[in-house]
């Protein structure tokens, strides 16, 4: 299998603009490198490059990009509340970010009793 290429300027671009947008400020992007199964058969992991960040509430976010235009996320508060988007791998980045983003502040929002939990 090819090697995944690192984040790009644009792509660091592209989420560094989204989250000032979100948050009205810059926040600090940590770039990483993760080993992870790409497909839940896969028995082999891939190394793949990471972009972390947090926010002041205590959440993570994790992009892994799995491919040139590839991408998946979650964010977490520990290791035991790994929350997704319900999508496995965009294939825009601007669209995972913005997923992203949405599905934290529904999840946070339901927490607060904001809006009905779908689990109901």
């Amino acid at each position: 299998m090819a090697e995944i290429p690192d984040i790009s300027d644009t792509e660091r671009w592209i989420l560094e603009t989204t989250l000032k947008e979100r948050y009205g400020r810059d926040l600090e992007l940590q770039l990483a490198d993760a080993e992870i199964r790409l497909h839940p058969s896969d028995r082999e992991l891939t190394s793949c490059p990471v972009v972390f960040w947090h926010d002041s509430q205590g959440c993570n976010f994790v992009i892994f990009k799995t491919g040139d235009r590839n991408y998946c996320c979650q964010f977490f508060y520990r290791g035991y509340q790994q929350y997704g988007t319900g999508v496995n791998e965009y294939d825009d980045l601007s669209e995972c970010v913005v997923s992203l983003l949405q599905a934290q502040a529904d999840h946070a929002a339901q927490e607060r009793g904001d809006i009905e939990s779908r689990r109901s």
